[in-house]
């Protein structure tokens, strides 16, 4: 067998196979830089009468989804999968939409009720009494003022359009003779198209076999009062129902989710009837005291306006500044415009600050698309529900969410979600304190319980020494 030099055996990178017959293995020096690689013991030896001998090594297996490519794929096949389960969901609630629209009506107004019915529990009403009380009397508040909007404004509807419809021509004429090249031909078309489609038989009779029909109407309107009944006198109980099947911090977000709806849907609720009330009022008596005709379908058409934020409140004005265009001429149109962008000023900066506080937090940009989104998908229906619902679902989104980071940023600078719109500023003393303890609950029982040990062991203890003290 060769021997190899001194200098050989002397290197640290040498390695020996003295196996029968076999030759040296000398690894080469390769510099000093790879000295430490030479150094490591590899994972694939093999041995020969007790002493290790390198062989050629593998490199590691890559399993297939765990490169860059294979996580991106994962993350899209759980994206396609989350679409159709949301898909699959949008296109059941529409089917069910009768339904869906008379639960959340009910929820919106029961929510906005429910602070008079607790109310009259703390009187030392009873729970029926007290539901019934504020049953009977939300459904003869809106059956009023349904009846009321109707008698106002079906009477004088043809008017109505009919000065609309002249007003609009008299304004066109002032602008086309004005000194500003304003070509209306594109607005004409658009309004002719817009015309066309509601008058066509496809609209008509998508709208009769739709949510305006009248067998579907009256259902929805009855399935709504029997949910609102229940949502007013087992409210609590349900939502109490639903938060034993989670626990802890599970059920902390739960319950902290559904104190914001609740307040959310009430306040807006009320926020909105005050504020569309004192709307419909200073433009109405502004359009008696200049004399303006169908002041009060005007009136009655800015009160529902109201509910459509920011694009309502500009259609009702606009269409009372047209009436007044043809019936008491331009001036009167301009005084009017004025006071409706007054009061508009006054309900943005006066009336909800005071009244609604930091209900929605929403900016005016959510507010629209919100609007459209509704509207598309629901109709008028939808542009009414749409944005106390996106208000909800934002506070939903905090609530269950903690990776914002607020306050101000050294770089990103001040932060443009005020400390008062955030979700936890809306929660009082009470509610974080109820929040915590389903947080900590467990700890909470174990506590207690331990306690209880300690004071009944503590009881048993005197207990066996005033006997021994009654046999001495």
């Amino acid at each position: 067998m060769n021997t190899p030099k001194d200098s050989d055996r002397n290197s640290p990178y040498s390695r020996e196979d003295p196996t029968p017959g076999g030759k040296d293995i000398i690894l080469p020096d390769t510099g000093a830089g790879d000295a430490e690689h030479l150094l490591e013991v590899p994972t694939n030896i093999g041995t020969g009468a007790g002493i290790p001998v390198v062989t050629e090594s593998e490199p590691p297996a890559v399993a297939p989804w765990s490169d860059t490519l294979g996580r991106t794929a994962s993350r899209a096949a759980q994206l396609l999968l989350l679409s159709a389960v949301l898909v699959g969901v949008m296109w059941l609630l529409v089917r069910v939409s009768l339904v869906v629209i008379a639960a959340l009506a009910a929820l919106i107004l029961a929510s906005a009720v429910y602070p008079l019915v607790r109310w009259l529990k703390g009187k030392g009403w009873s729970s029926l009494l007290a539901t019934g009380a504020a049953f009977i009397g939300i459904l003869a508040l809106l059956s009023g003022l349904v009846t009321g909007i109707v008698f106002a404004v079906r009477s004088e509807w043809d008017t109505l359009s009919a000065s609309a419809v002249e007003g609009w021509q008299e304004l066109q004429g002032f602008v086309m003779s004005g000194p500003l090249p304003v070509d209306t031909a594109a607005i004409d078309e658009a309004l002719q198209q817009a015309t066309a489609l509601v008058t066509s038989g496809a609209f008509v009779g998508s709208a009769l076999t739709g949510i305006t029909a009248a067998t579907e109407f009256v259902t929805g309107v009855v399935l709504m009062i029997v949910i609102l009944f229940f949502f007013l006198k087992d409210g609590p109980k349900m939502w109490n129902f639903a938060l034993r099947w989670v626990r802890g911090e599970t059920r902390a977000r739960f319950a902290e989710s559904g104190d914001r709806t609740i307040q959310i849907l009430g306040g807006y609720v009320r926020g909105t009837a005050i504020i569309a009330a004192v709307d419909a009022v200073f433009i109405g008596v502004a359009l008696a005291l200049l004399g303006v005709p169908l002041a009060l379908p005007l009136a009655v058409i800015v009160f529902v306006g109201a509910f459509l934020p920011i694009v309502g409140a500009t259609i009702a004005g606009l269409l009372a500044a047209l009436v007044a265009l043809v019936t008491n001429g331009l001036i009167v149109a301009l005084i009017v415009i004025a006071v409706v962008i007054v009061v508009n000023q006054l309900e943005g900066d006066l009336l909800q600050p005071v009244v609604m506080g930091r209900t929605l937090s929403l900016h005016a940009l959510v507010v629209l698309l919100a609007l459209s989104v509704g509207t598309i998908i629901g109709g008028i229906f939808g542009a009414i529900l749409a944005v106390p619902l996106t208000a909800v679902g934002w506070a939903v989104i905090q609530v269950w969410t903690n990776t914002y980071q607020a306050g101000e940023d050294p770089v990103l600078g001040e932060d443009p979600l005020d400390a008062k719109d955030r979700v936890e500023a809306k929660s009082s003393m009470a509610e974080r304190w109820k929040y915590q303890q389903m947080r900590y609950q467990e700890r909470f029982n174990r506590t207690l319980y331990l306690t209880r040990s300690s004071t009944l062991r503590k009881d048993e203890h005197g207990g066996k020494k005033n006997n021994r003290h009654r046999r001495d």
